[in-house]
């Protein structure tokens, strides 16, 4: 906690006034804007602005930032340099990787497992490993038919991000009749009362759930956090005392929100980003799936909703060890992102310079040809409806040059930001035709 005689948080424009006159004791500093030439010309350049001027949530920039993308970025599979798959997918997955900057983790300890039983048809185990970059141990539920001995396919079931950073695995398993009442209403409002991964489980599959990065066991806890003495991320008396009463809950997934900036900023200035770290978690689970002995390695696949869907995105398109993959919910263009919705999306989404390589919908495109489908919400409030039209086109694209369109599909429902129980049943049936034929 910060000292007690700090009333609320302090301003940003104390704090600036105050770095200011620290600055103004170095007069030798040339200012910006200033030049020790003095016979600088300052560069002119007309810009030719548009008459018509889009909305955006950036105002009048919108039209120029979206100018500078390209309608087919540079390493996309859709430009005509491109004759065959394999010189395409080495290139652009070199780069990809060079941007997304995953650092290299490490398990530090034994998977351990701590419960084994039997629930609703499925033995259950709760797992646990520790990772090389801190904080608590991953938790994980694993899920499999009970009585079955043979090797199965597998799913890494990818969980949402929902405003809910204190919930993790819980949010897409059920393992006892009485779970925490706030993930009750989760499932309520997005899964249409099912623990999605429960019911895939049900159909002969090896599932696991972890908790990733910031979320559930791995949250940013509040008792280690120091030094934030203004703003949202103040922690202005919350505390991780009584953590699963729901009123500390809200107030956690308030301040997480309100957090991810500075934990975004922070990991870019450790040379990394969001989503990397996202994916060498995610990677480091699928590992420990993988290698079980109850899974065929050769058929695992992956799924996810919103967040679990961005997950999907990343994981399946730059790990190849994925088979078949379900992206729900998070599909559309950068253009969208731009100009109309980033303000209603995390963090975790966005990898620096990406956008001049590939379209948002590319990144699982590096996958081609192997199977994909991507299931959208036709009123989903997340997205523009013709951007994610426009993904689906670009995917379609990709897939029917490397002449793989059967394996590609993606679908529209009517409703909003959900995985109901049609979605489920037609993402299991797609792992289905893959993973056991």
């Amino acid at each position: 906690m910060e000292s007690s005689n700090i009333e609320g948080a302090k301003s940003r424009r104390d704090f600036i006034k105050k770095t200011a006159y620290a600055c103004a004791s170095f007069p030798s500093v040339t200012r910006i804007g200033e030049s020790t030439n003095k016979n600088y010309q300052p560069l002119v350049t007309e810009v030719k602005m548009n008459s018509q001027k889009s909305e955006s949530i950036i105002g009048a920039y919108g039209d120029w930032a979206s100018g500078l993308l390209n309608d087919v970025p540079d390493l996309s599979f859709r430009k005509e340099k491109w004759k065959t798959v394999d010189s395409w997918k080495t290139v652009a997955l070199e780069k990809t990787k060079e941007l997304v900057a995953a650092p290299k983790l490490t398990v530090d300890s034994e998977v351990t497992v701590h419960k084994k039983y039997t629930y609703d048809g499925l033995e259950v185990e709760e797992l646990s490993w520790q990772l090389s970059n801190g904080n608590g141990r991953t938790k994980a539920i694993l899920l499999k038919p009970a009585g079955v001995k043979k090797k199965l396919p597998a799913i890494l079931g990818l969980h949402d991000h929902g405003g809910n950073k204190y919930f993790g695995r819980r949010k897409i398993t059920k393992v006892s009749d009485e779970q925490h009442p706030l993930m009750d209403i989760h499932q309520q409002e997005y899964y249409q009362n099912l623990a999605w991964a429960n019911e895939i489980a049900k159909r002969g599959y090896v599932v696991l759930v972890h908790d990733t990065f910031a979320f559930g066991s791995r949250r940013v806890y509040l008792n280690d956090v120091k030094g934030i003495i203004w703003g949202g991320a103040y922690l202005n008396g919350i505390s991780d005392d009584k953590p699963e009463e729901e009123k500390s809950i809200k107030a956690y997934n308030e301040w997480a929100s309100n957090h991810e900036h500075v934990l975004s900023k922070s990991v870019f200035c450790a040379g990394t980003t969001w989503p990397g770290i996202v994916l060498a978690e995610d990677q480091v689970a699928l590992n420990i799936l993988a290698e079980r002995a109850d899974v065929d390695e050769g058929r695992i696949g992956c799924a996810g909703l919103s967040g679990g869907g961005l997950r999907t995105n990343y994981l399946a398109g730059l790990d190849h060890r994925i088979k078949c993959a379900v992206s729900v919910g998070f599909m559309t263009t950068w253009k969208d992102f731009l100009m109309n919705k980033a303000f209603t999306h995390t963090w975790m989404l966005y990898t620096p310079l990406l956008p001049q390589y590939l379209e948002f919908a590319e990144i699982i495109g590096l996958r081609v040809p192997l199977p994909t489908l991507v299931l959208n919400n036709n009123q989903d409030s997340l997205y523009t409806s013709p951007e994610m039209e426009k993904a689906d086109k670009i995917l379609s694209e990709v897939y029917r040059k490397a002449g793989a369109s059967e394996k590609y599909r993606a679908n529209f429902y009517d409703g909003p930001h959900k995985f109901d129980k049609q979605m489920q049943l037609d993402a299991f049936n797609w792992f289905d035709k893959w993973l056991k034929t």
